[in-house]
């Protein structure tokens, strides 16, 4: 395995559940964009994407809610679990045989208001380390404004410092298209319910897995809107992990583009049946390289 498809398999990874769609669709997106150009397709001709499917989804902390068999469409919300403020939850990369590749810092700021609604800003930070940083060197952090109600994207961030190249992108949500943003910030519209990657997390921490075993979302991220479906496949799982051992839920994330599901990666994210329902361990298994995210401490 090249130097370099290690590191590509180490950013998309990296971000686990939380982000690392990013990576995984920006590169499947920049080979789309290629093989249109190579057909000299002209940008008005090319066919538009469609919109994935979504499912409505009710606030966290909605009560009433039922149960997966009695209807799809309403995954039960835990109103026992709430987002802590300052809550800062730290995991270390390994990909194949290589160990402490990269590192990852997902983070819960304060509660704010946010264009008049009450959000969350949430914030992941990933960092490549030595020996790969010497051939990679990897500096990113994202942000997300998400709703309180229902984690639903209203503003996402990329601050991007890859091999010393910067780019910064962000994005403000809009399900109408009548609502600008500002200066420094693209509109971007979306279908009602969508959430980005770090919202998509700390949703997933909300759903009361012993109540349902799928729930769906759209999910914009940062390049383009997917349809993602989260489904239960074990719960009570042993998992160890640098900072202890624990019992989780196993959740399987399966995409889909266009109505198709993206088959060539699979991933899956453990989250521990305590109070806090923690993300403890996110896998990767790719053509070449199965990558795993592994929590080394709890703040």
């Amino acid at each position: 395995m090249t130097g370099r498809t290690i590191a590509g398999v180490v950013v998309l990874v990296l971000l686990g559940g939380a982000a690392a769609g990013y990576y995984w669709f920006k590169e499947r997106g920049e080979a789309a964009a290629r093989a249109a150009e190579a057909t000299d397709m002209p940008a008005s001709e090319a066919p538009a994407p469609a919109e994935p499917a979504t499912v409505p989804v009710p606030p966290i902390g909605a009560s009433g809610t039922k149960p997966e068999s009695a209807d799809k469409s309403a995954p039960a919300i835990d109103p026992g679990l709430a987002l802590r403020q300052g809550e800062v939850l730290e995991y270390t990369a390994n990909v194949s045989s290589l160990n402490n590749v990269a590192n990852l810092k997902l983070q819960v700021g304060e509660r704010k208001d946010f264009l008049g609604q009450s959000a969350w800003h949430l914030q992941a930070f990933a960092h490549t380390e030595n020996p790969l940083r010497m051939v990679f060197a990897l500096d990113d952090q994202f942000d997300s404004y998400s709703d309180a109600a229902n984690m639903t994207s209203l503003q996402y961030e990329m601050h991007l410092d890859e091999r010393g190249q910067k780019v910064t992108s962000v994005q403000r949500m809009t399900t109408t298209g009548n609502d600008p943003a500002p200066r420094n910030a693209a509109e971007t519209r979306v279908l009602p319910g969508t959430r980005d990657p770090l919202g998509l997390m700390e949703f997933l921490r909300h759903v009361d897995w012993s109540k349902v075993t799928e729930v769906r979302s759209p999910v914009y991220d940062g390049h383009k809107l997917y349809d993602v479906r989260a489904r239960l496949t074990g719960q009570g799982e042993s998992v160890t992990v640098p900072v202890g051992s624990y019992k989780a839920s196993k959740i399987e994330i399966h995409v889909f583009d266009n109505g198709q599901e993206m088959k060539d990666a699979q991933f899956t994210i453990f989250i521990a049946n305590n109070v806090a329902r923690t993300p403890v361990m996110l896998e990767a298994v790719l053509p070449f390289a199965t990558a795993k995210v592994e929590l080394t401490k709890v703040r």
